[in-house]
């Protein structure tokens, strides 16, 4: 064999510069950048070194042969032209991997059969010897890569994959690989800081990939040092000698490097089911002495490193991927942006981000970025220097001017929180108007429950309703001729708007996307957190659930209802037929009903519904039926002298008959219910379907009057279409 060889590294898309900055410091020479990959010529030693030292590669690719190929038999025989017994015994093992497609060869399995196939044939003794395959450690790892038309035969050095240390055997729900951890950990600037000692901490630590990338950096520590295979181990062209000496060079400098003092290197953690996972991975790396990880939630992060030194603030906040992230997301980016401002002054600073728009939320401008990808996702590095003149900070002010006309620059402060955008100002001013107006009038109804927001403003399609001390937010699905990008940018604003308009925490507002609904997935868990509170409405008690579901248990909207309904209850025998957590049936029981019955098809909401009598201390004269209410009524011969109907648009669930139109069924179902009603009986109807129109036989038959104007408080006087109510009675 030649004594200098074609290499291939691969890596991941967009460390394609970094890995040939790093391999010609490693020897390669003639480097050539590829999508994923660099190549270039060295000699057994760099090829060595390369696996050995290479923080940023995924694979090592010796290149055996280039051919053309038009078709799988001309893969066949450039393969099998190769002399196998250079670099594989014929008892050996060895596993293939196929890339790339054209020339005939359209499925990798395919071409990746007829490589082994070659390779068999051409090691088979007379004895009928021959390799076996393994796919997990095998002999000899062969690659090769179809590129139009061209065929790259390249054995594989590196093995397993080079990101894989083998010190992270435990791992969160979405870590970093760790040649990507150390690619950003160096555009970071990190080897810089380190060479003059120089702190570094991760207020998102996770598992630790970043401390321990970062460690072994600042001590010299090749990232495979520990590696005991290597796709050349069994390989007959291997020089166990030269690897042995490059081997113990490198353990000579990680002694050196460990022997130094350690450099102050931290990790707070959030969730306590991470913090011993951490440790164990610092510990089986080896860097026990010169990484530490502590249980520490963002909003108290405060680096205090041992003889007071600055340095980088590093840290992978997650993406956020189930409905009401967006939220959680934004107010942890600015919890992020509000320690760096207050406790890591004149350090820098790395936020690795794949929701980068969240960055600007920060409060702080990042001066460079860079464009990476974390598997198919693209990401940004934004990097900060923690500096006064770099904040955004405070109200936007018009710049005031001396005697001298001349303008005064502001400082901004470290304290104040990130500045809102201009659209965000005006969405603030706007909540606050309405909270001035609507929130004299909840307290006179004794109401601690409202809408406050409802599309006001149509760049911001958002619902908002306050619950106590609460806030829940309702996304209205944008069109699709509105830009993804633009819609995000506005929810944002809104979001980072809501806790300083309105004085609430920020932990306490929940954000949901309320869409187009079919069936009964407006009723389905959304999540699992199981939190209930309780809210006034005219003197009763209810409990809501911001979190897990759609809607919170508690129709808005429908509050005039339910209080009519507590006026007219006394003495009556209430139905309340599509009940959901029967809310006015509790109203109806508040204003002295003789009985209450409620039928639900579900038994949570019934179950539920069962807490909010019990919270008002009813329970003997309301009962609760789990049913198809279509068939319910068919099989009742009871009387009720008060009956709530508020059905949903459409039903298909499992528990019933057929399907559930209220455009289609509703006539079908009044007439089963006022069949119901007793002699000076009243029914209330009621939907929230846009497109609804009443029967006109209905009125036909009965006294119909809508009264859907009488329906609405002030808090939903600016949507009048939420609902549509009638008053029917039998003539």
């Amino acid at each position: 064999m030649s004594d200098r060889f074609e290499l291939y590294l691969t890596c991941p898309k967009g460390l394609e510069s970094l890995l040939a900055e790093e391999a010609r410091g490693l020897g390669l020479e003639e480097v050539r950048e590829h999508t994923s990959a660099i190549r270039g010529t060295a000699d057994m030693e760099t090829a060595y070194r390369l696996c050995l030292w290479s923080r940023l590669g995924n694979r090592v690719l010796l290149v055996l042969k280039r051919f053309s190929m038009k078709n799988a038999d001309d893969l066949y025989y450039g393969v099998h032209d190769v002399e196998w017994a250079d670099h594989l015994d014929a008892a050996g093992t060895l596993a293939v991997e196929f890339s790339g497609h054209g020339s005939g060869i359209d499925n990798t399995h395919f071409g990746a059969l007829k490589v082994k196939d070659a390779i068999v044939d051409k090691l088979r003794t007379p004895s009928g010897e021959r390799p076996s395959v393994d796919k997990l450690n095998p002999d000899l790892r062969v690659h090769l890569r179809l590129d139009r038309g061209e065929a790259i035969l390249s054995l594989d050095l590196s093995g397993h994959s080079l990101h894989q240390r083998g010190y992270r055997l435990q791992q969160g729900a979405a870590p970093l690989k760790e040649n990507l951890a150390a690619a950003v950990l160096i555009r970071a600037g990190w080897p810089r800081i380190a060479a003059e000692g120089g702190a570094l901490a991760d207020p998102m630590c996770g598992v630790g990939t970043f401390l321990v990338e970062a460690a072994m950096i600042a001590a010299d520590i090749a990232p495979n040092l520990k590696r005991e295979r290597w796709g050349f181990s069994a390989w007959l062209g291997h020089v166990p000698a030269l690897w042995r000496k490059l081997h113990d060079e490198a353990l000579a400098r990680a002694e050196a490097g460990l022997a130094r003092p350690p450099l102050w290197i931290r990790g707070y953690e959030a969730d306590p089911r991470l913090i011993q996972p951490g440790r164990n991975n610092v510990e089986r790396a080896g860097l026990s002495d010169w990484v530490k990880i502590y249980q520490g939630e963002v909003g108290s992060f405060e680096p205090r490193p041992d003889q007071n030194q600055k340095g980088l603030v590093i840290c992978n906040p997650p993406y956020g991927e189930r409905l009401g992230d967006e939220a959680s997301l934004l107010y942890l980016y600015q919890n992020l942006g509000e320690r760096l401002r207050q406790a890591c002054l004149n350090w820098e600073a790395a936020v690795f981000t794949g929701a980068p728009d969240l960055g600007k939320r920060m409060g702080i401008r990042s001066h460079k970025q860079y464009a990476f990808w974390n598997g198919a996702l693209p990401c940004k590095l934004l990097l900060i220097k923690v500096q006064p003149d770099q904040f955004v900070t405070g109200e936007r002010r018009q710049p005031e001017r001396d005697g001298n006309d001349a303008t005064q620059p502001t400082v901004a402060s470290a304290s104040e929180p990130a500045r809102l955008s201009e659209g965000g100002q005006m969405f603030a001013n706007r909540l606050q108007k309405n909270l001035k107006q609507l929130g004299k009038w909840a307290k006179r109804e004794n109401i601690s429950c409202y809408r406050l927001y409802d599309a006001d403003m149509p760049e911001y399609a958002l619902a908002i309703d306050l619950y106590q001390d609460w806030v829940h937010v309702q996304e209205y699905a944008a069109p699709r001729s509105i830009d993804p990008e633009k819609a995000q940018a506005r929810l944002f604003d809104a979001l980072a708007a809501i806790p300083q308009a309105l004085g609430i925490d920020q932990s306490r507002v929940v954000v949901k996307r309320r869409e187009r609904q079919s069936g009964t997935r407006q009723y389905e868990r959304q999540n699992t957190q199981g939190q209930f509170t309780e809210v006034n409405e005219g003197g009763v008690k209810l409990l809501v659930n911001l979190t897990d579901y759609l809607d919170t248990g508690l129709f808005l909207d429908h509050r005039p209802m339910r209080m009519r309904i507590q006026r007219e209850a006394a003495g009556k025998r209430f139905l309340n037929l599509f009940c959901y957590t029967a809310t006015a049936s509790v109203h109806a029981a508040k204003g002295g009903a003789r009985s209450t019955m409620s039928v639900d098809l579900s038994r949570t909401y019934l179950d539920w519904a069962r807490r909010n009598f019990s919270l008002n201390g009813f329970s003997d004269k309301n009962r609760l039926e789990q049913g198809d209410v279509m068939a319910w009524l068919q099989a009742c011969r009871d009387e009720y002298d008060l009956i709530f109907i508020d059905p949903p648009t459409f039903s298909n669930s499992k528990r019933m008959e057929g399907v559930f139109d209220v455009q289609r069924d509703h006539v079908e179902l009044l007439d089963l219910a006022v069949a119901r009603l007793a002699p000076g009986g009243v029914l209330y109807f009621s939907n929230n379907f846009r497109k609804f129109q009443l029967d006109e036989r209905l009125s036909e038959r009965y006294a119909v009057e809508e009264i859907s104007a009488q329906t609405l408080d002030p808090d939903f006087a600016r949507n009048s279409k939420i609902h549509r109510a009638w008053k029917i009675q039998a003539r």
